[in-house]
């Protein structure tokens, strides 16, 4: 039904701008920083080694530890909100 489809797009988008700090926190990046022995740490060591000692601007880690401390700006949250809601209409189509 098309109703209940639109409703999961809703309950989807809605739910991943809910969840995403929370998500962001769990796996390390904090508003303290990244945490000590987390994933989070992991990936900024990767990335680290990959670019010399240093995590380039802009990259995946510097994005997600810059929302971790400062949440998602308008711009990623609608980023996340259309990625949620867009998960969530193919699961409703598809189930």
């Amino acid at each position: 039904c098309v109703s209940v489809t639109y409703m999961a797009v809703a309950a989807g988008a809605g739910g991943a701008v809910i969840s995403a700090p929370i998500v962001l926190g769990a796996v390390g990046f904090t508003s303290a920083g990244i945490a000590a022995g987390s994933y989070a740490a992991t990936m900024m060591s990767s990335a680290a080694i990959a670019n010399g000692g240093g995590v380039a601007a802009g990259s995946a880690v510097a994005v997600l530890q810059s929302a971790g401390m400062a949440g998602l700006s308008t711009t990623a949250s609608a980023a996340v909100a259309g990625a949620g809601g867009s998960v969530a209409g193919l699961l409703a189509v598809l189930i």
